[in-house]
């Protein structure tokens, strides 16, 4: 799906009061809060559940540095190998996806969402089976929500 095709089908979620969407095998919910308050809030999440923050990488200011300019876009790379290792085992092309990615980003509109890789797109991906799935897609659905859900 084109950057242009994905935009438009956000638009058309916005416009019809969907706050969240999966394509590609991608999972993108609607934030309630700014960028930097949503990373922020992803980050704490990702550390309560005991995971290693690996980096955070805020590209807009990658793009300032070369005289670009991009919307607020930063991305949050995580895991542990308690969780990543048995998957490597069982299937060793898994670790291309590994560690886990998630990104905070703002639309031309000033909306604000989180998009990360859907578990089972990923496990369908490198033929794995769902038995690990279930816990790590609600573990990464808790995290997400917590992060850009209003309390």
């Amino acid at each position: 799906m084109t950057g242009t095709k994905v935009f438009a089908l956000i638009a058309v979620m916005c416009l019809c009061g969907m706050e969240a969407l999966a394509a590609d095998g991608l999972i993108t919910l609607r934030s309630s809060y700014a960028p930097k308050d949503t990373m922020n809030r992803l980050e704490t999440e990702v550390k309560a559940k005991g995971l290693a923050v690996f980096a955070r990488i805020d590209h807009a200011a990658g793009a300032t540095e070369v005289g670009l300019s991009l919307q607020p876009t930063e991305l949050l790379i995580f895991g542990n190998a308690k969780g990543g290792t048995p998957l490597m085992q069982a299937v060793q092309t898994i670790g291309i996806d590994l560690p886990l990615k998630a990104l905070v980003w703002q639309d031309a509109s000033g909306t604000t969402w989180l998009s990360n890789n859907d578990p089972n797109w990923r496990a369908k991906r490198h033929s794995l089976g769902r038995e690990g799935d279930a816990a790590m897609a609600a573990a990464l659905d808790a995290m997400a929500k917590a992060a850009t859900a209003s309390q």
